[in-house]
């Protein structure tokens, strides 16, 4: 109806004028009996509250690429119950992308392994091991690395560098963070593949 209106040369300010117009002519009556209240809901759907309400809600911003979106994280009794979009973002505006509008899922989710899961060389399957040898490991690991395979210098020119070692960051790492693991990996031990996930 407002297509052929528009191509009848009707401005569209004159049509919502008229349609104005025309709603005010209900009467009282017609309007008590359209009321809500007067509708045939069953008292399920009448009492039935948006599950964020009266929770928590604290501003984060999205785990996953580097544009930093703005998120609101609702929260009742300590656990986390809706993850959304935030509104008041100039990034992102409460809009998400299909991986942002799935952090709920990534944070409350039976499948998540929360522990240390260590496959052996040659082994078949996967062993829990606690965080502290995890720890340990990756050191004992990095260390020999380096000792082997360091190299200070070639063809008279100096390298301090160190080629059979990678980093890979994850897009949430801050300014200060990625300063810190430049300054350690690259400076310190001389690593050379340093990259970030939110570049790739």
């Amino acid at each position: 109806m407002i297509l052929v209106l528009i191509n009848q040369g009707v401005q569209m300010k004159s049509f919502f004028k008229f349609k104005k117009k025309e709603n005010s002519g209900i009467s009282d009556s017609a309007r008590k009996e359209r009321a809500a209240k007067n509708q045939p809901f069953s008292p399920n759907s009448v009492e039935k509250q948006p599950r964020i309400k009266g929770a928590t809600v604290t501003e984060s911003v999205c785990p996953y690429c580097a544009v930093g979106c703005g998120q609101l994280i609702y929260t009742k009794a300590g656990e986390i119950i809706d993850i959304e979009g935030n509104p008041k973002s100039p990034i992102n505006q409460g809009t998400q992308c299909p991986k942002g509008a799935n952090t709920f899922q990534l944070t409350v989710n039976p499948h998540r392994i929360k522990t240390v899961m260590y496959r052996a060389p040659y082994s078949d399957k996967w062993e829990q091991r606690p965080l502290d040898w995890a720890m340990e490991r990756i050191a004992q690991k990095l260390k020999a690395a380096r000792d082997a395979d360091f190299i200070e210098s070639k063809d008279e020119t100096t390298l301090n560098h160190l080629t059979t070692v990678a980093s890979l960051g994850g897009a949430t790492m801050d300014n200060e963070e990625n300063y810190l693991i430049k300054k350690l990996l690259g400076g310190g031990l001389g690593i050379v593949a340093i990259e970030n996930q939110a570049r790739i």
